[in-house]
């Protein structure tokens, strides 16, 4: 390696204090256990600090970032990094940033926000594309265009709900807008943001640097371009580079950038947090997770102030010591709060938290009662005094380390990005970044402060048990069935105060911006100006890992991966298609179970230690492999995974062997605590990949693997786990996972993977041997599954308190090897950057969307997230197929979507995914080399037959799945062939209560005005039943003997006859339509008991009743009373009036044409 290393210096000699394009060298540093050579650069005209890290590895990384410590809770920052990246002096385009997404083969793009800095991180193996992307990120950071129409898409917004209907009410708008909308249905993120304001109370942490959207609308376009004029500027910034691509050509590239501007004095910012006296104490309403009981719904934690972030040995200290603490089943803590049976899991802020200037450690509970709440420091306080009085067993602090050295030696993909995510966060809080990369100099430091003895009790005393506490916080957030309906109401106030202040120009203005923002949106670009890879820069040849094919040991058959890395990996895997269909969806629990429950001979603590100080872990999972020729066949398998140093073969295969055969299913105490830990937040992780819960189970109508998939890890499984968290005996639990047991690991079935230095192959034999001999040599049934009737493809909700929708359509491709399949897969990525991206982002509001297409389950699909506005989207995913028919494609497009796919083809692989997709797909190179082919083979035709074959074809005969997750839609309501998801008796109540307050009510209150009497009309004798299946009492009819009509929309019936059944037999919907108001005529709605027996018409559908006077009747005739939820209020309203010539933006007032006819239209 040193010989490595003498090549990298001599190809760019690097000293202290030497000058290169603009920068001087500050120090270098070798760091020979991490294989790296580091480099710290300060540009010497205006300040930006460089760390370069040269490595001998192709995946290449850069970053530029710059400290942004927000001041408020608008999220200044956050909508500052979405806004630079919309075009920019050198790249006047819009979204440039997601333009070369499909212009590079970069295999990471993204940006980030954190609580006190930004940067934009990139990586790539492709010397070229790294340059282009260099140049696209340094101007749009440096110089943006910033535009107010890009802060009005991206940020916030006033506008109409139809932007081309001014009738349409008025509502907020924008992606972060709704993306942190979308974020407050995330309880665990919630509580952690109100922890944290609390916690950091007084300093800029206090604020929520993402935006809370209450307070989004206060921030401005000109306060936004004045923050970036105040910190992105290049004495405020960091730039972070990684790889083998010379330094040189970077720093050129940079200077010239840099030295347009002049040095500047970056903003003084204290984000030190001073310790208050005592322990603070502050209760917060938070939401409830229907699926489980509200009273056990309470999250509380005990938080300490730390050490100074820049300390960067007293940080790797406390880590190590939360580790010790927290992480596993021996831990103290874990002991003492999960295994007591007080909370079903820590709480989302537990651990240690250096990511702030003043570091935190934080320890609670979740799912906990108000009384456990309560008793939390009291608790904490007893179990940490008893850590300091006995100590840490030395074995643990070894297993630890242990763990480190094995982390070290494992070659990850993205190694790169994982060192630039250790290091920024402490690097912009003035921590030595050499320092934090001097990992043998760290690790022996503390190896000797351990030996002399207390060192990890004096930490415990030194941060928790002081004498006089300070800096400590109690913080407990409480579930509020009222929390959900209050954010809405805080929101609709917002809006209303919004709107009303508007003038009459300040409307104008409103309408004019969005009919700007959508002719802005729906513009062709000349996108020349950016720059691009050619597909001729993809490799025509797959990148080939050298496998060893068709050996076996002990019978059973063994693939290898012959390569010395220092690490052995093992995997094994266990078909189960002769499973019975009763235990399937029992394989999760069952699976987890290996590594949870211990076994007859150890404890699961005692397992576990073991397993940290001789492995670097063990684990059993479950797998469904699609058949690569027939995607109604697959194959159903447990996959036992494991790895270690080389010179512990032994110890892991002893282990696996332990585990496998000795698993304790009857230790009902750890068996609850898996199943309540594992349905723990489980709402909480739908609210953050709904789209993934929404793609799979649309795919689960489609296919018997997609059944399979969503039956293991959807939206069934969050059902069954929460339904099994609330019972108390688990008897027929435990018998049916001893079922599966005794069907499981057959030996007949298994095959296995091995990546292991050849020096160490014998060992290896000698371990597997002694592994797959202990297990059944039975044989049962190995046929594929493919007892599959593909169901009518279905629309299914799953109700779900959150602001926003995710929603997902899909429909079926073609298996792995059929020709098509290139270009679905080309198309895809082709849809999603001409089309849905514009229409379900940008024009939609919601904070993502697109297409995707599985090359393995053949399942072609769509998907919405955090979106605001689900109707249009589902009708966008529903035509976007005849879109892609009817499109000219030309060569450049198709050179985008290539190089997208192949970022993912192409993306740079860790030692232990080597050969893996052989291992679980049984796809060989040469099927990989033949699909490779095809892509980049793809043509216009081919791309314009495969949307005509398969996405248009399935519409029109429908044969598309379609999922949506979130709130209840009124337009839903309308819909007979919804289905909606049925989460059990208690659950669905407590969803529906949910959904209902964030629904509101109707106003009872309205105020009452004499009616114009219009024109004489003739009454009919007895009850009528009209048109929509009405009653009519005292129906009247017009001149021409025609019925007077007043529909109630199905949404209007369902919310009426609930409202009636509460209120009484007496009440009904008084409509009637008054003189007054902006317009000639209001519409006036109230919930009334005095009816005119001889005057007044009423209409009748399942328990819902209307009331009108003669003298409106006509003037309604042909209207409709509907229920409509928006943001300015929930509320019965009159529409769709054939009268009227003009109306209102809120719907209310109207201009008539008296001599207009009414009646149906």
């Amino acid at each position: 390696m040193m010989l490595q290393f003498a090549r990298l210096s001599r190809r760019c000699p690097i000293h202290a204090t030497r000058r290169i394009h603009g920068f001087t060298v500050q120090r270098t540093k070798h760091v020979p256990e991490l294989q790296l050579e580091a480099t710290l650069l300060r540009h010497d005209r205006t300040g930006l600090q460089h760390l370069h890290i040269a490595k001998d590895d192709s995946n290449n990384v850069f970053s530029i970032g710059f400290a942004t410590p927000p001041t408020d809770s608008t999220g200044v920052p956050h909508m500052l990094e979405h806004t630079t990246l919309c075009g920019s002096h050198k790249y006047p385009v819009r979204d440039p940033f997601f333009k070369m997404l499909n212009r590079s083969l970069a295999n990471y793009m993204n940006a980030f926000t954190a609580a006190d800095y930004t940067f934009y991180p990139f990586a790539t193996v492709n010397k070229a594309d790294h340059a282009n992307l260099r140049d696209v990120y340094l101007d749009a950071t440096l110089f943006p265009r910033l535009r107010e129409i890009d802060f009005q898409q991206e940020g916030w917004r006033l506008e109409h709900k139809d932007p081309k209907d001014t009738a349409t009410p008025i509502e907020f708008k924008g992606v972060v807008y709704n993306e942190m909308k979308g974020q407050m249905s995330d309880a665990s993120y919630l509580f952690y943001i109100m922890f944290q304001r609390e916690m950091y109370r007084g300093t800029i942490y206090g604020n929520d640097s993402g935006g809370d959207p209450k307070n989004i609308p206060d921030l401005t376009y000109q306060q936004l371009v004045d923050f970036h004029k105040n910190h992105y500027h290049p004495s405020n910034g960091k730039v972070f580079t990684y790889g083998n691509f010379p330094l040189d050509d970077q720093l050129e590239s940079l200077n010239q950038k840099l030295m347009k501007f002049s040095a500047a004095q970056p903003e003084n910012v204290d984000k030190i947090t001073s310790p208050w006296q005592g322990t603070r104490t502050v209760t917060a309403n938070g939401p409830i997770d229907p699926l489980t009981a509200t009273e056990s719904q309470y999250k509380s934690s005990l938080s300490f102030l730390c050490n100074d972030a820049a300390d960067t040995f007293e940080t790797f200290s406390l880590r190590i010591l939360s580790s010790l603490l927290l992480d596993g089943h021996s831990s103290p803590l874990y002991q003492g709060l999960i295994e007591a049976g007080l909370g079903s899991d820590f709480s989302p802020n537990t651990g240690y938290d250096n990511s702030t200037k003043t570091t935190v450690f934080s320890v609670g509970l979740q799912e906990t009662t108000k009384e456990t709440a309560e008793k939390l420091p009291v608790v904490v306080n007893e179990l940490l005094s008893k850590v300091a009085e006995t100590g840490f067993d030395s074995g643990k602090v070894e297993a630890i380390l242990h763990q480190m050295e094995i982390a070290l030696k494992r070659k990850q993909a993205n190694f790169g990005m994982s060192l630039l995510q250790t290091v920024a966060g402490p690097w912009f809080n003035e921590a030595d970044p050499m320092q934090l990369l001097s990992w043998n100099e760290t690790v022996d430091r503390f190896k000797s402060e351990i030996a002399k003895g207390g060192y990890l009790e004096g930490l415990v005393k030194k941060y928790f048990l002081k004498q006089s506490p300070d800096g400590v916080m109690h913080f407990t957030m409480r579930p509020s069935t009222e929390f959900a309906g209050e954010l809405v109401a805080t929101e609709q106030a917002n809006l209303t105060q919004k709107v009303s202040s508007l003038t009459e120009q300040d409307k104008k203005k409103v309408e004019e911006s969005g009919l700007a923002l959508l002719k802005f949106q729906e513009a062709e670009e000349d996108l020349s100006c950016l720059p691009t890879l050619k597909v001729s820069d993809i490799p025509e040849k797959v990148t080939y890992t050298q496998l060893e094919l068709g050996g076996s040991i002990a019978g059973v058959p063994v693939d290898w991966n012959l390569k010395a890395t220092g690490l052995t990996y093992f995997r094994m895997k266990a078909k189960l298609n002769h499973l019975p269909e009763h235990l399937r969806p029992f394989l999760p629990i069952y699976a987890d179970c290996f590594t949870n429950l211990g076994t007859k001979q150890h404890s699961m603590a005692a397992l576990e230690d073991m397993i940290k100080l001789k492995t670097g872990g063990i684990s059993v999972s479950t797998l469904i492999a699609n058949n690569h020729s027939n995607l109604q066949d697959y194959d159903q398998a447990l996959v036992v995974s494991g790895h270690c140093l080389d010179g512990n073969i032994d110890h892991l295969f002893s282990l696996m062997s332990e585990m496998l055969n000795n698993t304790n299913f009857d230790n009902r105490e750890k068996l609850r605590n898996l199943i309540k830990m594992s349905a723990s937040g489980a709402i909480s992780n739908v609210a953050e990949s709904g789209h993934v819960y929404a793609r799979t189970f649309a795919g689960s109508a489609l296919s018997a693997a997609g059944k399979a998939v969503e039956q293991l890890s959807g939206m069934t499984q969050v059902k069954l786990i929460s339904e099994l968290a609330t019972k108390e005996d688990l008897s027929d639990l435990i018998s049916n996972l001893k079922q599966i047991h005794e069907m499981a690991f057959a030996k007949p079935l298994m095959q296995c993977f091995i990546t292991v230095d050849p020096a160490q192959v014998k060992n290896v034999e000698r371990g597997v041997s002694g592994l797959v001999e202990s297990f059944n040599a039975s044989s049962p049934s190995d046929s594929a599954v493919s007892d599959f009737e593909v169901a009518t493809p279905a629309k299914s909700f799953f109700p779900l308190p959150y602001q926003v929708n995710f929603s997902a359509l899909s429909m079926m491709g073609v298996p792995y090897t059929h020709q098509d399949g290139a270009a679905l897969q080309i198309l895809s990525k082709l849809l999603t950057n001409k089309h849905l991206h514009r229409e379900i982002r940008e024009k939609g509001g919601a904070y993502g969307g697109g297409a995707s297409y599985s090359a393995t389950s053949g399942v072609f699909g769509y998907y919405s997230y955090r979106d605001p506005n689900s109707l249009r989207t589902l009708e966008t995913m529903t035509q976007a197929g005849a879109w892609a028919a009817q499109r000219v494609w030309t060569l450049q497009d198709l050179e985008e979507a290539k190089l997208s796919v192949f970022q993912g083809v192409d993306a740079p692989m860790s030692v232990a995914s080597e050969g893996m997709v052989y291992f679980t797909d049984r796809i060989t190179s040469d099927m990989r080399q033949k699909r490779r082919e095809e892509l980049l083979a793809v043509n216009a035709k081919q791309v314009v037959l495969a949307a005509e074959q398969y996405l248009v074809s399935a519409v029109q005969a429908g044969k598309t799945s379609v999922a949506l997750l979130g709130e209840t839609q009124d337009w839903l309501l309308k819909q007979p062939d919804w289905k909606v998801f049925d989460w059990g008796t208690e659950a669905a109540a407590k969803v529906s209560s949910v959904t209902e307050e964030l629904a509101g009510a109707v106003s009872e209150e309205s105020p009452s005005q004499s009616s114009e009497h219009v024109s004489e009309s003739s009454t009919s004798a007895g009850p009528v039943v009209d048109s929509f299946g009405q009653t009519i009492t005292n129906a009247r009819r017009g001149d021409e003997g025609q019925l007077y009509e007043l529909e109630m929309t199905d949404r209007a019936v369902s919310k009426l006859s609930s409202l009636l059944a509460k209120k009484g037999d007496e009440y009904c919907l008084r409509v009637a339509l008054e003189s007054g108001g902006c317009h000639g005529y209001q519409y006036v709605l109230k919930l009334d008991n005095e009816i005119d027996p001889e005057e007044d018409v009423i209409i009748s559908k399942e328990g819902a009743r209307v009331v009108v006077d003669e003298m409106s009747l006509e003037l309604v005739d042909g209207s409709k009373v509907d229920y409509t939820m928006e943001l300015i209020g929930s509320e019965f309203k009159v529409v769709d009036n054939p009268r009227a010539v003009s109306k209102c933006g809120c719907d209310t007032s109207i201009d008539i044409d008296i001599g207009k006819k009414g009646g149906k239209r």
